[in-house]
């Protein structure tokens, strides 16, 4: 999540969270219609596939992102960000429980604290929790496991580019539903909230790194994909 606020009168709010009324409402409509198709089809499959001692895992990744963005850093040109947290989310728990934690702390965030609107609320889970959650974290495995799946520089590696990337694509995904909404034109969009978010990507890739290597060195069994489990999938392979 991020708040930017332009200085200028001339230039409107750009941030990840959409107020409401920056949305026109077709794809306000368009964006609620995929977010709660994506969440449905994350519910069942944590139904499905995951285990029950992943539920109170849920409960602690989602406390953990919420007090972590409480915590906001410095952007030079006298702003600010804070984590997303998609990507740290879908490292520990898969893309399907970590989006559903991820949608869970933004309705909390828009509700309580009024970041973002309410009925643009499916865009913004859209931007900064589903395709945060799901690019994030398919970039991190991709990139792990073409380099080394059980090598903590590999993670290191895979975990700060694709949270680093997770929040421009965020930032590039909003800046076309602004423009398609009438709300700013696409390339003053795009301008403005990719020039920002390179570089609030450097904190949320930052953060995510030393959470995820914390957990790595200390519980690596609590990731997703962890170490022990692509070591025992490789075994089953050769014996098989």
């Amino acid at each position: 999540m991020v708040q930017i606020i332009q200085n200028s009168l001339l230039t409107p709010y750009l941030a990840l969270h959409i107020p409401d009324g920056f949305l026109s409402p077709s794809v306000s409509l368009f964006c609620w219609v995929i977010t709660i198709v994506l969440i449905t089809v994350s519910l069942k499959k944590v139904q499905r596939d995951y285990q029950e001692k992943t539920v109170p895992l849920m409960g602690v990744c989602a406390a953990f992102i919420f007090a972590a963005q409480m915590i906001n850093f410095p952007i030079p040109g006298g702003t600010s960000g804070h984590l997303v947290g998609g990507t740290l989310a879908g490292i520990i728990l898969g893309p399907w429980a970590g989006t559903l934690v991820v949608t869970v702390v933004f309705i909390v965030q828009a509700v309580l604290f009024q970041d973002g609107g309410l009925t643009v609320l499916g865009a913004n889970i859209l931007n900064m929790g589903l395709i945060g959650t799901f690019c994030g974290y398919y970039l991190y495995r991709t990139i792990r496991f073409s380099l080394n799946p059980r090598s903590l520089k590999s993670m290191t590696i895979a975990t700060v580019v694709a949270s680093w990337c997770s929040v421009v694509i965020a930032a590039i995904a909003t800046a076309f539903q602004l423009a398609l909404s009438g709300t700013v034109p696409l390339i003053a969009s795009l301008i403005a909230m990719i020039g920002w978010h390179v570089l609030i990507g450097v904190g949320e890739a930052l953060i995510t790194m030393i959470a995820v290597g914390y957990i790595w060195k200390s519980r690596p069994d609590l990731i997703y994909d962890s170490p022990s489990s692509v070591r025992l999938d490789t075994r089953q392979k050769v014996h098989g």
